[in-house]
């Protein structure tokens, strides 16, 4: 038996173990027994309610396709329930048909974890590719109901920008979310094996047996493939997704465990997450053209040694929820493979909420490289910049094009002072701390194309060059049009 199979013998032997902890306190009581006709309440009324995202106006199928289970008709009878099986081998398509909405009853997982070396699967471990059409919607009832793709397998979620995929709460479907529901149902996990940071005593990262359990307990992510596919996401709505599995292991909109930059990844939305909004621990996945909006938590949280991008990037916390827009961290890692998140041309507004977190936080010897960015928050206690631990100024991650429209530039502490946090963001070009933001919602201003931009292609070689800072350059720039929801004026979640 090698080292490496006796390794991955152990940590499943762990997995189960911890996963079987946790169901006795009877956790699987919270995933829904059944997405079947939706019980008779006595309805609330939410503020800022919403239309159900598929008002059910016409006559429910018939039937369900071959591969789903028929659990009855919801929405008075205009829609066909389909739940999904609850394990997903070989390829699963989920079509698009009239009258016709589909569910996912507790952990729905695509695929058996295959392992961390791709050329040698684990035996008997089977995979899944999970299709999802545009113009899909599929529900989840309670906060265990999520999709979990597993090491291997894939999912080829591919909606278009008029009629996107949109994966949300059984509430939201029912029309009765409002502007503050959070946390109705799982949301998506994707795993992966490009590097993690996270590695056996003695051993460097990156390596194959470099492997960790996500936050939700269930699956192994990590491995040393680089350019690891775990699918396509494209025009993808996630709403009202995560949930606190245990004290402090929580599902996100998107978790992303060690996904690998083959993965294709633009047009993404996450709304009113209750945890984070996306969640990066390692893997090298690179994204382009996403929202998140609403996130109860951090809106992009990185750390285990993540080393991927994202360009154009909008972020908007909402009133009365929200903690930092970024949180990137190493925690727990080794300097040498250390988190280096890259971003460009991204736009970050504040939630003007009391106890609200700062725009930005790096600590632990996070570095990386931050390129054509716009901080913006009104509230008079949040900074644009807060750096914790020297192992983080050690890193000596930089900004070049950024500007900070806070009460706050730079936010001082006992390990680092916000003199030290100024010095690193000085020693970019292009940079003003005290920029008064003319953004109109989130759409540059004046003051903000007057600002001369970087190139980002310099820094990364999957971002385009652009001439411009911020996300979203001027009102014909619309690239977040069409397949968002809660951005254009009169459009609900």
């Amino acid at each position: 038996m090698t080292g490496t199979t006796t390794l991955r013998n152990l940590l499943i032997m762990s997995i189960s173990a911890m996963a079987l902890a946790a169901c006795g306190g009877g956790a699987d009581n919270v995933a829904s027994p059944g997405e079947g006709a939706f019980p008779p309440s006595t309805p609330t009324t939410p503020t800022n309610p919403t239309n159900p995202t598929n008002p059910g106006s016409g006559q429910a199928a018939a039937d369900c396709p071959t591969g789903f289970t028929n659990v009855g008709i919801i929405l008075n009878g205009t829609l066909r329930n389909c739940q999904l099986p609850s394990k997903i081998t070989g390829n699963l398509v989920v079509p698009a048909r009239a009258g016709t909405i589909y569910s996912i009853s507790g952990r729905t997982d695509v695929g058996d974890d295959r392992g961390a070396d791709p050329s040698n699967p684990i035996a008997g471990a089977q995979q899944g590719i999970l299709t999802i059409e545009p113009g899909v919607r599929i529900f989840g009832s309670a906060g265990l109901d999520y999709i979990n793709v597993q090491r291997g397998s894939q999912i080829f979620a591919e909606g278009t920008s008029t009629n996107p995929i949109i994966l949300t709460s059984r509430q939201n479907i029912e029309g009765t979310t409002g502007a503050d529901s959070i946390g109705q149902w799982g949301g998506l996990v994707i795993s992966g094996r490009a590097p993690i940071a996270s590695c056996p005593a003695g051993t460097t990262p990156p390596n194959i047996n470099c492997v960790a359990t996500f936050e939700g307990g269930v699956a192994l992510y990590g491995g040393n493939s680089p350019n690891d596919n775990s699918g396509r996401l494209r025009y993808v709505q996630v709403r009202y997704a995560g949930f606190e599995i245990q004290p402090n292991r929580e599902l996100n909109g998107i978790t992303f465990n060690g996904v690998g930059a083959g993965t294709s990844l633009e047009y993404i939305q996450v709304h009113n997450g209750s945890d984070d909004g996306m969640e990066f621990f390692g893997g090298t996945a690179n994204l382009k053209h996403v929202v998140i909006t609403g996130a109860d938590d951090d809106s992009v949280d990185t750390d285990e040694g993540w080393r991927g991008g994202i360009q154009y990037l909008i972020v908007r916390q909402r009133a009365n929820g929200g903690d930092r827009g970024f949180e990137q961290s190493s925690a727990g890692v080794q300097a040498s493979y250390n988190s280096q998140p890259k971003f460009a041309n991204y736009t970050v507004i504040g939630s003007p909420r009391t106890g609200a977190g700062d725009i930005q936080l790096l600590n632990t010897g996070t570095g990386g490289r931050f390129v054509n960015g716009v901080h913006v928050s009104a509230n008079p206690a949040t900074a644009c910049l807060d750096v914790d631990t020297p192992s983080t100024v050690a890193a000596a991650p930089r900004w070049d094009s950024v500007v900070f429209s806070c009460a706050t530039a730079f936010r001082g502490d006992s390990d680092v002072d916000g003199a030290a946090a100024q010095a690193l963001f000085g020693a970019g070009t292009n940079n003003n701390a005290n920029l008064t933001s003319t953004l109109s919602g989130f759409v540059n201003g004046a003051n903000e194309n007057a600002v001369t931009a970087a190139d980002p292609k310099t820094i990364y070689a999957f971002f385009d060059t652009t001439n411009y800072i911020g996300a979203v350059r001027n009102a014909s720039d619309t690239w977040w049009q069409g397949w968002t929801c809660g951005l254009a004026s009169g459009s609900n979640c």
